[in-house]
């Protein structure tokens, strides 16, 4: 047997979602990972760095994407091998609703003894009703848990009593402990990504499969850092803003990791990887020393990666120069949501940028260095109707005029699911929303319907759950012409995707019918079973179209090996 300290277990979003018919739709085609939702969250890689550090040993298995790669990959034979002193499952997004509960329910009935322990946002809003599962022992709450999580292993290896740990909740003779929120750091530094453990954890184990951050990561080998936990802005839906950071990990405002940290990581990282390094969030958050000193320490760190810089609001054009000054190549991520200004500004006023703020950033970008321009929407918004989905990609359309190739445009469904914790999800009625969904079990239950139109957690008061997947195949269809139009795409991958749309809107058709009538059709499900990629995958846009340049060799192979051979 197999035996760690910790077993680090990341689920697929459905359990057995080989074993079932459902239309997932094209709710990942905007993020790395595909429906079944098999990118880990960065906190394995700083719980492994922190824990190791102080002696322990750490595995991580990426179950869903092993189950993704592998028909015949058997679960519970894997598991049976496996023999560590604690398990630790993510509940981070809630779209993991199913599968971590019947992981963690895999998990207690091959090793009723070893304990498993929850962790992420989702585990942290859900954390009173998590407990009642017989499944879970522990659940740290908190968006950041390394010395919690440290304590709980500590106390289980030692046998004692739990009641110290902060941020912990659990169960004593069936009656729920909820112990002190006592840990929130002044800054992240105290744990780092750590690549090098990664591949160390590989050579040990042997299994490079299970530590692999999402399918098709070798093509597109991103990574990505964070500047900061918790957030200064307060978006309606998101379950970062700054109300639900509050009031679900007591976060009132960001927590940075510190310039010189934060480009150890880029640096760490830019040792094996030639792939692009993605600054997640807006670095004007930390105010204009920080930028400064950053800018500073990059410019002499000389780093070659792509780095992609977040901007949640419009910045200054000194701002945009200085990027240019310091990093060799460097790109934008923006996301105005909707091109309707009143929109954006129910969505959260104090970012509300008119587009003409964002089209001089545009400009300004494209007379630098910068090498592309990412402009997101989103279809699911306060007050948003299929037809003001419908000008906003007449809006993309006026963008690819006014640039050049550089800028490219992306529209999807947010969702599945509303954030728990963020403004929509706690006052639904108030932004406009319906809600058909509110505890942990009854999210569960949405995620094993046959089609995404009914996984859907909301609706809004001007769109129905079928009204907004009919707009966003509209959406989708449309802005597709367009980047053919305008030279975005070539036409073989234009027509690809025209085609998977096309097949997408046809079997959800069919599953309407069931779900309406009860009749079956046996084709449809048939070709649906244990189906991802068709039907799901690169169907509001290719999936490629997220991938960064390229090299002939994506990895530093010197850098992989000293890290092995340190290993040995």
């Amino acid at each position: 047997m197999s035996s760690n300290d910790l077993l680090l277990l990341h689920p697929p979003s459905v359990y057995d979602f080989r074993e079932k018919s459902i239309l997932y739709g094209p709710v990942s085609d905007l993020i790395p990972s595909s429906p079944v939702f098999e990118m880990y969250p960065l906190g394995f890689l700083t719980m492994t760095d922190y824990l190791e550090k102080r002696g322990l040993n750490v595995r991580i298995v990426n179950l869903a994407l092993r189950m993704m790669r592998d028909p015949n990959f058997d679960v519970p034979a894997f598991l049976a091998k496996q023999n560590p002193k604690a398990i630790g499952i993510d509940l981070h997004w809630l779209p993991h609703a199913h599968g971590s509960i019947e992981i963690a329910r895999l998990v207690k009935e091959i090793h009723p003894d070893i304990p498993v322990i929850f962790g992420g946002l989702s585990s942290s809003y859900f954390h009173e009703e998590l407990i009642q599962y017989p499944c879970v022992d522990y659940v740290l709450r908190g968006n950041t848990t390394e010395p919690a999580l440290y304590e709980l292993m500590k106390v289980i290896l030692d046998g004692r009593s739990p009641e110290n740990v902060p941020n912990l909740t659990w169960s004593a003779g069936g009656e729920l402990q909820v112990n002190p929120f006592k840990y929130l750091p002044h800054n992240l530094d105290e744990s780092d990504l750590s690549p090098d453990r990664m591949m160390r954890m590989v050579l040990r184990h042997r299994d490079l499969r299970s530590v692999l951050p999402f399918d098709g990561w070798w093509k597109n080998p991103i990574t990505a850092v964070f500047t900061a936990k918790g957030c200064a802005h307060q978006c309606v839906t998101c379950g970062s803003s700054k109300d639900a950071a509050n009031l679900v990990v007591h976060c009132n405002k960001p927590i940075f990791r510190s310039p010189q940290n934060l480009v150890k990581n880029m640096l760490d990282i830019s040792r094996f990887s030639k792939g692009p390094i993605f600054l997640v969030g807006d670095l004007q958050q930390g105010g204009d020393d920080y930028v400064a000193e950053l800018m500073a320490l990059l410019k002499e760190a000389n780093i070659k990666n792509e780095i992609v810089f977040e901007l949640f609001r419009m910045p200054p054009l000194s701002f945009l120069i200085e990027i240019d000054r310091s990093v060799q190549n460097w790109s934008l991520e923006l996301s105005p949501e909707s091109h309707d200004e009143s929109i954006r500004r129910v969505q959260d006023t104090s970012i509300a940028y008119t587009n003409h703020e964002m089209e001089e950033i545009i400009f300004a970008a494209q007379k630098l260095r910068c090498h592309r321009i990412d402009v997101f929407f989103m279809i699911g918004l306060p007050g948003q109707t299929p037809q003001s989905v419908d000008e906003t990609i007449h809006y993309c359309e006026h963008l690819f005029k006014i640039s050049d190739e550089r800028l490219s445009c992306f529209i999807s469904p947010m969702g599945p699911f509303l954030d728990p914790g963020s403004r929509a999800f706690e006052n639904p009625e108030k932004f406009g929303y319906r809600m058909f969904a509110k505890t942990l079990e009854e999210h569960r239950e949405l995620l094993v319907q046959p089609s995404w139109q009914y996984i859907l957690n909301y609706e809004t008061e001007t769109m129905t759950r079928a009204e907004l997947t009919e707009a966003t195949y509209d959406a989708a269809e449309n802005l597709n012409a367009l980047k053919l139009k305008y030279g975005r795409i070539d036409a073989a991958r234009g027509n690809d995707v025209a085609g998977r749309i096309r097949r997408a809107r046809e079997l959800k058709e069919h599953m309407d019918i069931y779900m309406e009538t009860g009749e079956n059709n046996v084709n449809a499900r048939e070709k649906l079973l244990g189906e991802v990629h068709d039907f799901s995958i690169s169907t509001v846009c290719d999936k490629r179209e997220l991938f960064w340049r390229r090299h002939a060799l994506n990895f530093k192979l010197w850098g992989i090996a000293r890290a092995l051979i340190s290993e040995k």
